[in-house]
């Protein structure tokens, strides 16, 4: 009633009333949940508040954890998580596992630890192609043509071992010793070496030789820690000792690797100091010009860079000052298109992240990174550029008219994806054949087999005579047909539609047994139209101005 003054009793009850109603329901609540088949988990916190996405992904695990009806690796989901995340950035920025990363910076850094031997398998047999100049194992007097048949105690011959097994016995940590036994040619008994395991290097120069009385050549797979000093020792031996005074660089399938090294090797082919070689720019991270040093310690006169589809990064950078600059001519096909910049970051648990932090330019100012906004197509592109024709006519190139850049003389070039050569070479298919795949890995056993035979008069030859002068006879030809019949009599029944191409290949495996990698590469280059085109064009006077008279034609 109005006025009325509330009870005292009842006001005193009502808590306690509302707190029995409350256990009951959380009671009640907790007997219906059992049973059910999925159960949602509150956090208690307000849909309003804002998660970083740090905490939800931590959460997240958490719960897959705790409450997941399989047992999980958290690292593995870890691992995926970084992976999908990365995957929708670009193609380049990549998450390395602590693995993978040791892998990568052995062939960056341009080293391992080891004993030092180039193998191959024969028949599940590890023979040693040849060991490292000034390795452990040549050291204690491995030789070419050895057999390892044991490694400590374990005979490895006949068990089916793949090269990745091989190595992983053979390598080990600098100072630690391993110990192999070796059969060395038609011998018996097993020769044991202790071999202390050392840093080996990975030479990323993989040949240089002259190609004519002028012209150098010079064969750079990668650019790791260690390639302007390779590319430094090549130059020495070629012009002081041979007289060199022309150069084609040779980047072919050549990935790329570390800027600084190509900005230092294109240093020794620019003599004035200031050049613009490369410039990186980005979001967060500013302008950053790359100038040559002025500090050339060659006289070369004109230069040629061979590239293809497999040529990229630091690859496209050494190409695009050359031909900005006009310092010389691109040869080949047009390139990769990558100009992303990658710095790599460690992360706690030994892996690491690589991010795309900016984009190389060239000195005209083009960026040669294609698109990646299909990145199915951008991981597809060589099936693409075969099947739309671009590997084989110049024509078929796609170029966009509004990337066009002016060289220093003001020859027109491209930007937008790759480095288009000046002078275009179409692939050759005709060797792309797997019947031909398959005879040519037959070669490396065919020849090991040969040279483990009586052949006197192989040192006697130079490389040049070698190359110039030496003849697979067909006697040797037709014993390769058997050893290849032995195997596989269908493809031994095609050797003859390939003969000149099969001799020119057992010929550079001879060649490589005489002159390392140089003997190998001066002669599968008799027959390569990119080293012919390369020869023509440095014939000229004037390569350059005769490329630009012919460009404005």
């Amino acid at each position: 009633m109005p006025g009325q003054r509330p009870n005292n009793r009842f006001t005193v009850l009502l808590p306690l009333l509302f707190a029995v109603v409350l256990i009951i329901g959380i009671l009640l609540g907790m007997t219906l949940s059992t049973g059910q088949s999925a159960v949602l988990f509150d956090t208690g916190t307000s849909p309003k508040e804002k998660y970083t996405g740090q905490t939800k992904i931590e959460e997240m695990l958490r719960y897959i954890e705790a409450k997941y009806v399989d047992s999980v690796d958290r690292d593995k989901l870890v691992d995926e998580a970084i992976k999908n995340i990365l995957d929708q950035l670009d193609p380049h920025s990549s998450y390395i596992s602590q693995e993978e990363l040791r892998q990568v910076t052995e062939q960056l850094e341009g080293n391992f630890e080891g004993i030092g031997v180039e193998f191959m398998m024969v028949d599940d047999t590890v023979v040693v192609v040849a060991p490292i100049a000034g390795g452990p194992a040549e050291t204690v007097g491995v030789m070419a043509g050895d057999k390892i048949v044991q490694v400590e105690d374990s005979i490895i011959a006949g068990k089916n071992l793949d090269n990745q097994d091989v190595i992983n016995l053979l390598k080990g940590e600098k100072g630690t010793d391993v110990t192999i036994g070796v059969l060395r040619g038609t011998q018996k008994s097993i020769r044991r070496f202790t071999i202390t395991r050392d840093e080996i290097p990975l030479q990323s120069v993989d040949a240089s030789y002259m190609l004519s009385e002028r012209t150098g050549y010079i064969k750079i797979s990668r650019f790791s820690a260690t390639t302007d000093k390779e590319f430094l020792e090549a130059m020495e031996q070629l012009v002081d000792e041979e007289g060199m005074e022309d150069l084609v660089i040779d980047l072919r399938h050549n990935p790329g690797g570390y800027l600084q090294k190509a900005t230092n090797i294109l240093s020794q082919l620019f003599p004035r100091d200031g050049e613009l070689l490369v410039y990186t720019e980005g979001r967060a991270v500013s302008r950053s010009d790359y100038e040559s040093t002025g500090r050339s310690f060659f006289n070369i006169d004109d230069v040629v860079v061979l590239i293809d589809e497999g040529s990229a990064s630091a690859s496209e950078i050494l190409a695009g000052a050359i031909q900005d600059q006009d310092r010389g001519l691109i040869i080949g096909r047009r390139s990769f298109g990558k100009g992303l910049v990658q710095e790599q970051y460690r992360l706690s648990d030994g892996s690491a992240l690589r991010l795309t932090v900016a984009r190389y330019y060239t000195p005209s100012g083009r960026s040669i990174q294609k698109s990646y906004d299909d990145l199915d197509a951008y991981r597809n592109d060589f099936q693409e550029r075969y099947e739309n024709g671009e590997l084989f006519a110049e024509n078929k190139i796609p170029v966009d008219d509004s990337t066009r850049f002016y060289t220093n003389h003001g020859r027109i070039v491209y930007g937008g994806g790759g480095i288009i050569p000046d002078i275009f070479v179409p692939l050759d298919t005709s060797l792309m054949t797997e019947t031909f795949a398959g005879l040519r890995a037959m070669v490396p056993n065919f020849i090991y087999r040969f040279l483990e035979k009586d052949n006197p008069g192989l040192q006697e030859w130079t490389l040049q005579t070698f190359r110039d002068s030496y003849r697979i006879s067909e006697d040797v030809f037709q014993d390769f047909v058997a050893f290849v019949g032995e195997k596989d009599e269908d493809l031994a029944a095609e050797a003859s539609a390939y003969r000149s191409d099969l001799k020119r290949y057992l010929k550079a495996r001879i060649g490589r047994y005489l002159f390392e990698e140089e003997g190998y590469y001066a002669v599968i280059h008799t027959s390569d139209p990119m080293i012919s085109k390369a020869l023509e064009a440095l014939s000229k006077p004037n390569p350059i101005k005769e490329q630009a008279l012919f460009d404005k034609r």
